[in-house]
C-alpha cells in the first residue's frame, strides 16, 4: 500500500465567530464567494450544519457546483440518526406530520418513533445524491452521544446505521468511555469487520473522556481535533465554537501531526479542526497542512 492522503480541513466554514474575523477577504460576502475562497485553501471540509437540521438536496447541489473538482465534504449525521435530541422547530413539515400533538408541543424531540428515524435516513441519504453523483461525498461522519455505551444494543443500533447507509463509508466517533476501557479490541474489530471508520479524536484529558487509540479500521483514517479547553468539554455554552474555543500551538501541532502519520494502513486521512472559534480551526488547519506534507 503507498502512502497516506491527507486531506486537511474544518468542521464547518461559515460560524459566525469565524465570519468576523480576517481569514474572508471583504469581497466574500455571499455564501457562494466564501465557500470558493474555502476551497482555494483546503480540500475537504466537514459539513456540521446537517446535525442541527436535515441537509436539503439544493445545498448539495450548489456545494458539488462551487467547489473544484478534487474537494470532499465529510457530512455529519443528523441528530435523530445517532440518538440525540433535535429540536422540533427545525424538523421539515415531512417529519412533524408523523409526530403526534404532545410531541410537537416540546422543545425538542428525544425518543422519536422507529418509523420517524426511519424517514429521518431515508431524508438524510436523498439529500446527499447530488455529493454522490459528483464524488465529492467524503464520508458521513456518526458522532454518538456520552450516553451511548458500548453494549450488545449499541452495536445493534449501529449495524441498522450501516443498512440505513449501505453505500457511504461512515466514520463513527464514541463519546463513551467504555468503547475503549478495557474494550478497546472489540471496538476495533467490530467496526474493522463492518468496514466502518474509527474516529480519532484529539480532545481533553479527563476521568470520563475516552482516551481515543490512533488507529484505522478501514482504509479511510478520519481524525477530530476538538481542542484541549477541559473546562468547556462538559458545559452548555451558547454555542459550539465556545465549546471548542481553544487554539492549538505550533509545539501541539506537531505533536498531533506525530500521531496522525502513526496511523497505520490508511489510503486516505481527513484531518478535521472541530475548535472553529474565530479563526482558530483554519489557522491550525493551515498549519497542519505544512506539517503533514513535511514543511515544517
Amino acid at each position: 500500500m503507498g502512502s497516506t492522503q491527507y486531506r486537511v480541513g474544518t468542521a464547518s466554514w461559515t460560524d459566525p465567530t469565524l465570519l468576523k474575523t480576517a481569514f474572508y477577504p471583504a469581497t466574500a460576502r455571499t455564501a457562494e464567494a466564501r465557500l470558493r475562497f474555502y476551497a482555494e485553501h483546503f480540500d475537504t471540509v466537514e459539513v456540521d450544519s446537517s446535525y442541527y437540521a436535515l441537509p436539503n438536496e439544493r445545498n448539495a447541489v450548489l456545494w458539488a457546483e462551487r467547489t473544484p473538482d478534487d474537494f470532499h465534504f465529510n457530512v455529519k449525521a443528523f441528530a435523530l440518526l445517532t440518538q440525540h435530541p433535535a429540536e422540533t422547530r427545525a424538523l421539515p413539515r415531512e417529519i412533524k406530520a408523523q409526530l403526534a400533538p404532545e410531541a410537537l408541543r416540546e422543545l425538542r424531540l428525544s425518543y422519536p418513533p422507529a418509523e420517524v428515524v426511519q424517514l429521518a435516513f431515508t431524508m438524510f441519504r436523498s439529500a446527499l445524491e447530488p455529493l454522490r453523483r459528483a464524488a465529492k461525498l467524503g464520508c458521513i461522519l456518526l458522532q454518538f452521544p456520552p450516553w451511548f455505551t458500548a453494549r450488545d444494543s449499541s452495536e445493534a443500533y449501529i449495524d441498522f446505521c450501516r443498512q440505513q447507509l449501505p453505500d457511504d463509508r461512515l466514520a463513527i466517533e464514541f463519546r463513551h468511555a467504555s468503547w475503549f476501557n478495557g474494550h478497546t479490541g472489540r471496538t476495533l474489530e467490530f467496526l474493522a469487520a463492518r468496514g466502518l471508520s474509527l474516529v480519532c479524536c484529539d480532545a481533553p484529558l479527563g476521568p470520563n473522556i475516552p482516551h481515543f487509540p490512533y488507529t484505522a479500521t478501514s482504509r479511510l483514517a478520519y481524525v477530530r481535533l476538538h481542542g484541549r479547553n477541559r473546562q468547556t468539554w462538559f458545559r452548555r455554552t451558547p454555542s459550539a465554537a465556545e465549546r471548542f474555543k481553544y487554539s492549538y500551538s505550533d509545539d501541539e501541532l506537531r505533536e498531533a501531526s506525530s500521531r496522525i502519520r502513526t496511523i497505520p494502513g490508511a489510503e486516505i486521512a481527513y484531518v478535521i479542526f472541530n475548535n472553529c472559534y474565530a479563526d482558530y480551526g483554519v489557522r491550525n488547519a493551515a498549519t497542519m497542512k505544512l506539517l503533514l506534507a513535511g514543511g515544517m
